[in-house]
């Protein structure tokens, strides 16, 4: 007998490979032992996926310290858990389009003659909603690892498997969170307004347990990768202007705030 997935020669008997560990399969696929295999894979206590969910809040230096140290079959890769996350994140833009709009509804929080703006802007970070979380990674990895400094325990590319459970687990869960704050008429920015600050304080139990931290360290650390962000968002901020500018919506914004101020005067 082989095994079908690295075709090792293996004995009658055995019920796992002894080189790459799969299962050996002898019965033939049946709806019964493909619901089987269903429940086993996400809604058993003992598989990989729940395990990780549950472990980046209860002991996150153990997937994400496990994963860097070589620790590589109790928990889902950080590739895989990323990918699981945009698909849960693409999912959620779906439903939330289709059935509740509204949700989408960001009005509350832009100045007064801006709203076509924010629909186009906030449009197009919605199409490339996977992107823009790649690209978070980097640079966040790149601000940690200057955050850091001194403590020597990751190299920036584990910064990246740090941020990349860290931003699969805040996206899984908000994804969740804004689809049901939907069904209760509870806007996108409002959830955003909530939940940002939890991504953070996630942020900085993580590194808490990652760096074997005390409170007052990881508040001093804390503190500083947010004026790190701070002077980052100000450069962002400066870039955007730019090319604003050059494409023209920077006037068109000015001419937008200006016609607002102008028809609210005439009242």
């Amino acid at each position: 007998m082989t095994c079908k997935n690295c075709h090792t020669e293996l004995s009658a008997d055995s019920d796992f490979c002894n080189r790459c560990g799969g299962k050996v399969i002898r019965n033939r696929l049946t709806l019964r032992n493909l619901f089987e295999h269903i429940s086993e894979t996400f809604f058993n206590y003992d598989n990989k996926l729940l395990r990780t969910f549950i472990d980046l809040f209860k002991k996150p230096e153990a997937v994400i310290g496990g994963y860097i140290s070589g620790v590589r079959k109790r928990y889902v890769n950080p590739i895989s858990y990323f990918g699981l996350a945009i698909t849960i994140t693409g999912i959620y833009l779906i439903i939330v389009k289709k059935f509740f709009p509204e949700a989408m509804d960001f009005s509350n929080f832009v100045m007064e003659g801006q709203e076509d703006i924010q629909k186009k802007n906030m449009s197009f970070v919605q199409e490339y909603m996977s992107l823009f979380m790649m690209l978070y990674i980097p640079v966040y990895a790149l601000l940690a690892s200057i955050t850091f400094v001194g403590l020597r325990k990751f190299n920036y590319t584990e910064m990246l498997v740090v941020f990349l459970y860290w931003q699969s687990q805040t996206s899984i869960i908000s994804s969740i969170t804004i689809v049901v704050s939907a069904c209760f008429d509870i806007t996108n920015g409002h959830v955003s307004m909530f939940f940002m600050p939890l991504m953070a304080l996630y942020a900085a139990y993580m590194f808490k347990r990652l760096y074997n931290l005390t409170f007052w360290q990881i508040l001093a650390r804390s503190l500083l990768f947010v004026v790190i962000l701070g002077v980052f968002m100000v450069f962002l901020s400066i870039l955007f202007g730019i090319i604003m500018y050059l494409n023209g919506d920077l006037q068109q914004m000015i001419e937008a705030q200006k016609a607002a101020r102008e028809t609210a005067m005439s009242f």
